[in-house]
Order: C-alpha cells, then structure tokens, then sequence
C-alpha cells in the first residue's frame, strides 16, 4: 500500500459535521478487499443490458419520462455538490501549492473536505450503471461509447482508489464537474424543456477537453514518479493512459458524428431543395 503524504499546510475551508467524521482508512481498507466486486457487477451489468434488449425487442417502449427526470436529478445535485466541494480543496491546493502538488499529493483521499467525496465518487460509479436501464427499458439506441465507459470507470475507480494513486483529485473532480453539467441536461430534457442545442456542444466538448486532461495528467505522473515524489504505479498509469485515450477518440468521434456531419449534411439538404 502506498504511504500517504501529509499535508503541511492548513486547510481553510468549513468542513460539514459527516464529511469530518467520515471514516477514510476503514474505507480505503474495505475497498483493498472487495475492490474486484467491481467485475461482478459489470458482468451483471452486461448481461442485463443485453438480456435486456433482447427481451424488450419485441415488446412496445416504456414510458418512464417521470423516473427519468427523478433519476437524472437526483444524480445532477450529487455531482453539482461533489464538483463544489472536491473543487474547492483542488483550488485550495492549487494556490497554495502549485499544480505539480494538485496532481502528486494524496491528501485528495484522507483530506478535510475531499476525503468523503472521494469515496462517494467510487461507489456512485456503480448505482450510475442504472442510466443503461433507461435506455434499454425506451428502446433508444444504445451507443458502445455509452456501456464501455460505465463498465471501465466502475473498473478503474474501484481499482485506483484502493492505491490512493496521484492524479486522483484531478480524476474525480473533472468526473464530478462534468457530470453536473450532463445529468442536468438529461433531467431538462427529461422534463420537457426545450434546451438549446449548444449547451449538447458545451457538454461533449467538456467531456473532450476532460478526456485530453487525463491522458495528460497520466503522462505527468509517470514522469513524476520516475522522480519519487508522484505515489502511482506504471500499471496503473497504463489503464489510465489507455482508458482516458480510447474515450478521447469516442467522444471526438461522437462529436464529428453528431454535431459535424449531421450540420454539413442538414445544410447540403437545405441548399438542395
């Protein structure tokens, strides 16, 4: 197990009353031993996605627009709360600090503030598997990009936190930021508000821009590490580098597809008629 670096300066922001009794090492302990429970619920997960399918083929669509919006809610305010108070200790240490020290230091999982959300995070990666159902249960189309990045963030997370690994404050806020921004896009439509197509543009290029972050952040610490100042370990950084790069490229193709091949073939038609 990796030592975890203490902190030499003082944190000045408010703790609540759970996030300062949360439990971090019996945490990380638990994980240690029941981290691979992540492979079983992504064989779960696989076979009801497409059990699933086959056994709505040939069924009608569900009408779940209520569910989804409580769905789809409930999961924007845990990333919005998430994303403010994981940012505000990555800030934190980013101006007292310095950046090399946001990416290195593992306070991100024992620290004031952050420790909590950084268990969060991990296991919310299992109970979001849940937005597949939605899909399967409405009969839209389900995208490989969509079932390969929930079943290897469930994998990676399980796997990096146990480690307490560098880069992880950078990981899981981005994650956290992200997904505020998408789950309250997705309880909007849900809803029924119309909402302008370039906040969907906004949203993908996040993902992107979070996806170049990681692939980025992964080549820091590998280099860091060579110094023995940056705690991760070289099969780590490789399913990071791998995982972060095969999203890269899904999400810029998902991009091109949706936003840019579809506007260039929207405005040939116009031109044509």
């Amino acid at each position: 197990m990796l030592q975890l670096n203490e902190t030499d300066f003082h944190l000045p922001l408010s703790e609540f009353s759970f996030e300062r009794r949360f439990d971090d090492r019996g945490a990380i302990r638990w994980m240690q031993a029941n981290w691979s429970k992540s492979f079983v619920f992504s064989a779960l997960y696989a076979a009801l996605v497409f059990g699933g399918q086959h056994y709505m083929k040939p069924r009608p669509k569900m009408n779940l627009r209520r569910p989804l919006v409580l769905w789809s809610l409930s999961l924007a305010l845990f990333s919005i709360i998430g994303a403010v108070r994981t940012g505000s200790y990555m800030l934190h240490i980013l101006s007292s600090s310095g950046f090399r020290r946001s990416i290195c230091d593992q306070s991100f999982y024992s620290g004031p503030v952050s420790k909590f959300w950084a268990y969060a995070f991990v296991l919310s990666k299992a109970p979001e598997l849940g937005d597949t159902a939605f899909i399967v249960l409405r009969k839209q189309k389900l995208l490989f990009l969509h079932w390969y990045h929930h079943i290897t963030v469930l994998l990676y997370s399980w796997y990096s936190y146990k480690d307490m690994v560098a880069g992880g404050g950078w990981f899981m806020t981005m994650n956290y930021a992200v997904h505020a921004l998408m789950y309250s896009y997705y309880a909007a439509r849900a809803g029924g508000v119309r909402v302008p197509r370039p906040f969907a543009v906004l949203i993908t290029s996040a993902q992107i821009a979070q996806m170049a972050m990681g692939l980025t952040v992964s080549g820091l610490v590998y280099g860091w590490m060579q110094q023995g100042d940056c705690p991760s370990r070289l099969d780590n950084i490789t399913w990071a580098a791998l995982m972060y790069l095969s999203y890269l490229l899904l999400f810029s193709n998902f991009f091109y597809q949706t936003y840019l091949r579809r506007h260039a073939a929207d405005a040939k038609a116009h031109k044509t008629e």
